[in-house]
């Protein structure tokens, strides 16, 4: 009787180690499985600012000197002109035109899909609207007839990869007292002076602020028109600047990789632009 007692304690306690392991086991489940649903409600909610509000770019050139350098950071609109295919990541929407379509309006800076390649994106002023007429003569904007005021400001010098560039610095007032910062090498180089351009209906003439550094519009057969379909959104603000190390830091030899890496987190907090950092893109 007392072994039989003991056996079945014994049983119990077995029996009870397994429930606590497998209540054990099941709460390591539920754990997962609350992580994994966390994990996807977070990227569904960073998926849906991304599409619906704001998506980061940064600047790769220096076709918008001096509004926008190289190594800027910025938060682009998507909502200020509806949303097209080109709105949502990975090209997962298919469709033609927009959905709640908003006009953009003259002068604004725009991210958009490249007409030719649109698998690229570029970001340009928006100069003409649809039935604009648009020409450069002598390096001067001219919109529907009427050239556009510009101001001399001085000279400014450019450095980066390329080498140091010295630029004529003027403001420009586009219709509706829309003023912007624009950069000239020269009058007299070869987008300074085109011929009239008509802005077809649902399109947009978009130009570099850098007018003699900018592959845009007034170059039809890479870029041209931008259909209001390939617009992406607006430029709103950046959030962060940063200078180029201009290959300061590339090494060679041994440990060459560790060396570069540690030269730019070195160097890389005094190249920030902090005066550029939280500023809005249109300002002038």
């Amino acid at each position: 009787m007392i072994l039989w007692w003991k056996r079945k304690e014994e049983k119990m306690q077995v029996n009870e180690k397994l429930s606590a392991a497998a209540v054990a086991e099941q709460e390591e489940k539920d754990d997962f499985r609350e992580l994994l649903k966390a994990m996807a409600i977070a990227a569904v909610i960073a998926l849906s600012i991304r599409t619906f509000l704001f998506e980061p770019f940064n600047i790769p050139s220096g076709s918008m000197f001096p509004t926008l350098l190289v190594g800027d950071y910025l938060f682009v609109e998507k909502y200020s002109y509806g949303y097209s295919q080109y709105s949502f990541p990975f090209g997962i929407v298919a469709f033609k035109g927009r959905l709640v379509e908003k006009t953009p309006k003259r002068g604004d800076v725009a991210v958009f899909r490249q007409p030719k390649k649109p698998d690229i994106d570029y970001i340009k002023r928006l100069i003409g609207l649809p039935g604009d007429r648009i020409q450069v003569t002598g390096g001067v904007l001219r919109i529907n007839g009427e050239s556009v005021t510009r101001e001399y400001i001085g000279l400014e010098q450019v450095n980066d990869e390329n080498g140091s560039i010295t630029y004529k610095k003027y403001i420009e007032t586009l219709p509706g007292d829309v003023r912007h910062y624009i950069y000239e090498i020269s009058d007299a180089m070869p987008l300074d002076d085109t011929q009239e351009f008509v802005v077809p209906e649902g399109h947009y003439f978009a130009m570099g602020d850098n007018r003699d550094g900018s592959l845009d519009s007034r170059v039809q057969s890479q870029v041209g028109f931008v259909p209001a379909q390939n617009l992406v959104g607006r430029a709103w603000f950046r959030f962060f600047s940063i200078e180029g190390l201009n290959g300061t830091c590339d090494r060679e030899g041994t440990f060459a990789a560790m060396k570069s890496l540690g030269c730019k987190i070195v160097s890389w907090p005094s190249h920030i632009r902090f005066n550029r950092l939280f500023t809005v893109v249109n300002a002038i």
